[in-house]
Formats: C-alpha cells, structure tokens, sequence
C-alpha cells in the first residue's frame, strides 16, 4: 500500500548504525574416499547455501551498498562545469541515472518560440519600436536542465555569447539598453522585416531561503520588470512552467503577452486556450516508468534493458523515440516533445501513464519490494503535481511499495536525515537538492 508523502519537517538524528551485512556459508566436506559421496554432499552444500542466500536476500539481509540506486532528475554533477559525477554514477554495479535529453528538449524549446514569432509577424511587436523584447526566468545557475535550456534560447534567438566553447547561461540582469555582455542583440527577419532581438532581462529565480526554480520570486520578477519596462516586453520565457506560470496569471495574460515555459505540466496545457505560448513535454511519464523500472529489473535480476527495449512478460516495452540510453553515462534519457496550440489537447492529463509500458506486472513472478524515493522540494510544480503521480500510478503497476519523502528545496539533510535505517529498503531512487552532493546519500549507504 503506498504511503503518503512525508510532511516538509526537519528529523531528528540519523540513527548511528545501518545494517549493511552479507552473509556466507562455511560448511565443511569431509573426505569419504568415494568420489560419489563427495559430489552427492558438495551438491548438498550448494543447494544448502543457495537457500540460505535467497533467504538473506528475500530478508533484505543485503548490503546497502550494494541495492539498486536509480538517480534521477537531477544527475550528479560538477554545478559550476556541469561535469558528470562518473563515482555516484558507477556507485555500484545497479546504478543508474533516470532523467530526458536536456540538449534535445532545449533546442525544441528555443525553435517553439522562433516558429511562434514567424507565425505572428504582423503583431509580435507590440510598441513597434522593431526590437523583439523578451524576459527569462532562469531556474537554477548551478543546474544542467535549467543551463541547457537557458542556452538554447539564446541559442535559437542569436542573443547567445560563446564563452570556452559553449552558449554563455550566465543571468544578464536588466539589459533594457542591450549593454550585457553576457548576451548580445540579434537579428532576426519576419515576413521581409528585420527586427532586434533582445534579452531585456534575466535572472535565478531563487527566494531569500535558497530555494531554486521559484514561481513566487518569477511572480515578484514580472512585476517589477513590467512596471519599469512593461511595453517593451514581446515574449516571456521561463526554464519551466511552475515559474512561467506564475508570470503569465501575475502578468502576460491579461497584457495578451505569449509566454513559453518547460515541462508540460496540466495548467500550462490547459492554459494555451488562454494565450499561453507554449511548453515543452519532457516525456514525464516515460521518465517515472523509467525511475522504477530500472529499479523493477535489479531487483528481479534481469536485464536492464527488461521492459524498456525488449519487451517484458506483460508486453511493456518503449520504442526508440521514447527514450534514449547513454552507456558511458550509465544514463537513461527521456526524449522531448514540442506542446503547442496545435497539439495541446492530447496533453491535457500530465500524470496519465504511457499506455505501451502500462500493462500490470504478475506479481508472483514480479513480487513487491519496498524502495525510498525522494523529491527534492514537495513545493515543486512538476515533481510534485506530474512526477509524483505518475511515479504512484507506476509503483502500482510493477509491484513496488513506495516510501515518498518531500524535502524543503533547500538543505540536503532535510531529506538525508529521513533515510535513518536504509536497511528496511530493498532499493533507492534520489533527487538531490544540489547535484554535486550525491556523496551526501551515498555515505548513508555506505555505513
């Protein structure tokens, strides 16, 4: 039965000791003379401590160490140089990475916004000063999704400065007068006109308690930003849709203002019948089965690859413009789709499953084992109101009994000191706060 999602409360002290025991069989042959006797006991012995093993492992009698560990949605890495963390990611042998192709969903999401300003020549400059003004929200300056996407606007628009190989995401602040010189003016030709394009603004939507991604700081964005330069806006754009929403109802919607955001959550569908722009579908429900899935397959010791590529005993199985799977990165990547007015009606339910990896598994030959997951922030619009119910719709399906932490967006601890006997779980699924601090669940694992 799944359990609810732990209350955002700092826990008391870890409890000192976590079981982390293998077991072993030490039994001794002896020696008959009769090479008959000797086989006849050896097979005894090995059917003895195969017995013994399945009993450990069935007990949960197994090293935490050495359980399955899916990470996902945010991949450990470097934050400042975006480098992959291959030690959380090679933890152990059942360890892997569940997230979508940032790069891919960033380039959709850069080109959705071109396309809408070739469709809306004649009226996307709004005080006809021939500058196409826009404003980011950026989610987090130290996080790779939010980084990529950053970059694939600036990208697509031409705004984009390279700076050591790479599109520049650092937040330009105000540059109503196009002086940043982490972002330059562009140029860009609609229907036989040349216009500017500019990032009027940018900045980390981050609140005074260090919480990222914050729609409430974007609200509080919009406001002061229209109220300086509010007709020079053309476009809004946000790393994702808790935050672009949050500037449409505050702002842009009632000034008839396109804003595009990320992740396809159900208000921002719904609210492109309302003059939202766009957003962009990470294939969340790809991603959830991928998260427990991966964890499904360890514990059954099959291949990996067991309902996902090649299909299960149930005829689960994802086709090869689901998802995509790095081996060096021991990653599984969910791939993009571009949610426009032209399709935004077949995304309407977000926490819906993918109905080829739906099918119920036999729970004999699949049986329930417990697995600890944690969201990052509980606050969180698409974790908590997307990810989350997908991933309980799915726990259901492939006979997982889920313990779901919410943590407060902020400290690491506010989670890791709610994993005080990692020894009752037969898996892990990790969404870190920071994504360089995988050694923090790890070293937990590791006592």
């Amino acid at each position: 039965m799944k359990r609810k999602l732990v209350s955002i409360v700092l826990a008391t002290a870890m409890t000192a000791s976590l079981v982390a025991c293998g077991s072993s069989s030490s039994d001794t042959t002896t020696d008959t003379g009769s090479a008959t006797e000797e086989k006849a006991e050896e097979s005894t012995e090995e059917t003895a401590e195969s017995t013994e093993t399945a009993e450990a492992t069935e007990s949960g009698d197994v090293a935490n160490s050495e359980k399955p560990l899916v990470w996902f949605n945010r991949q450990p890495s470097n934050s400042s140089t975006g480098e992959l963390d291959m030690d959380a990611l090679n933890y152990n042998d059942k360890t892997y990475y569940v997230g979508f192709d940032a790069n891919q969903g960033a380039e959709l999401q850069g080109q959705m916004v071109v396309e809408y300003l070739e469709a809306h020549a004649d009226e996307i400059d709004r005080n006809g000063d021939g500058i196409i003004g826009y404003v980011l929200a950026i989610g987090d300056i130290g996080h790779n999704d939010s980084i990529a996407r950053t970059r694939g606007v600036r990208s697509a628009l031409g705004t984009g400065i390279e700076t050591d190989g790479a599109i520049d995401s650092t937040p330009a602040g105000t540059n109503v007068d196009g002086t940043a010189t982490v972002v330059q003016d562009a140029t860009i030709e609609l229907d036989g006109t040349s216009y500017t394009v500019r990032e009027l603004a940018s900045q980390e939507m981050k609140n005074s308690a260090g919480a990222t991604w914050d729609a409430a700081t974007a609200g509080n964005a919009i406001g002061t930003w229209s109220a300086s330069f509010g007709d020079q806006i053309d476009i809004v754009i946000s790393n994702n849709d808790g935050m672009g929403m949050s500037m449409f109802n505050a702002w842009s919607k009632e000034n008839a203002v396109p804003t595009f955001g990320y992740d396809a959550n159900s208000d921002a569908v719904a609210a492109i019948a309302e003059g939202y722009g766009g957003t962009i579908s990470q294939h969340a429900d790809v991603q959830a089965y991928l998260t427990l899935r991966v964890l499904r397959n360890l514990l059954d010791g099959v291949d990996v690859d067991t309902g996902i590529g090649t299909p299960d005993d149930a005829g689960n199985v994802l086709s090869d413009t689901d998802y995509k799977y790095v081996e060096e990165e021991r990653s599984y990547y969910a791939l993009n789709l571009a949610v426009t007015a032209d399709n935004y009606e077949n995304f309407m339910d977000a926490t819906q499953t993918y109905a080829p990896v739906s099918t119920q598994l036999d729970s004999t030959a699949h049986p329930t084992k417990n697995v600890w997951l944690d969201i990052y922030n509980a606050s969180d619009n698409f974790l908590s109101a997307t990810y989350q119910p997908l991933l309980q719709n799915y726990d259901d399906l492939l006979n997982l009994n889920v313990e779901y932490i919410g943590g407060d967006g902020q400290t690491e601890s506010n989670i890791t000191n709610r994993l005080g006997n990692p020894s009752q779980y037969d898996a892990f699924a990790i969404n870190m706060v920071k994504t360089d601090n995988a050694a923090s669940y790890t070293a937990l694992l590791d006592q």
